[in-house]
């Protein structure tokens, strides 16, 4: 369910996106009409500007919702609604898809980042201080670990940008739900499997 919350305002994105072409006419209309976007009417365009609204919208709710559950929020909504607002912001006030593209590479290549430098200027990985409630480990499999989040978010990111300036608006779309998440989901599945053997059969 984590992992669904997590890419909720992707989910509504890309239903935004595929939806837009099958609202009714006069429902399109009125979206052109709204002021500070200044849709183009009949423009396919216009599509990923309305998406693009709508995840902003969505990463706000986001924010909110897990606020209001635990009484605080986790740096990576906060940062994902960050970027949203600026680089979404920037295409809607340039109508230019790039800057929304660029997001989830942005993303993915900051906490690359951060993981790398926690390995090296803090006490313990990132990863470590996120799962050590709940499993133990020895200190070289945790830095193993770490490194391996490392490598999966530069690879996530550079994914996203090959994606996007090679095929169309509507595959990059498509990639940016089913193709990050499939990916996330193989990285995840991948990690549980590397850790089995490291979990030692509780004692009787």
């Amino acid at each position: 369910m984590k992992l669904l919350f997590d890419f909720f305002p992707v989910l509504l994105f890309f239903g935004a996106y595929k939806l837009y072409d099958k609202l009714p006419p006069e429902v399109l209309e009125k979206l052109e009409h709204i002021p500070f976007l200044n849709l183009s009417p009949g423009d396919s365009e216009n599509a990923i500007l309305i998406a693009t609204v709508v995840a902003i919208l969505a990463s706000g709710l986001q924010v909110g919702l897990y606020f209001l559950k635990h009484g605080r929020v986790e740096t990576m909504y906060l940062v994902t609604l960050g970027l949203l607002v600026v680089l979404g912001g920037a295409t809607l006030i340039f109508h230019d898809p790039t800057f929304i593209k660029w997001k989830p590479t942005v993303v993915n290549w900051l906490f690359g980042t951060t993981f790398l430098g926690s390995q090296f200027f803090m006490k313990k990985p990132l990863i470590q201080r996120m799962m050590s409630t709940a499993i133990s480990l020895p200190s070289s499999i945790w830095k193993r670990l770490n490194l391996a989040w490392v490598i999966f978010f530069f690879i996530s990111g550079s994914a996203n940008l090959y994606v996007a300036y090679h095929f169309s608006e509507a595959t990059w779309v498509n990639f940016k739900l089913f193709g990050m998440l499939g990916l996330t989901i193989l990285f995840v599945i991948g990690q549980a499997f590397y850790l089995t053997k490291y979990l030692e059969p509780s004692e009787e």
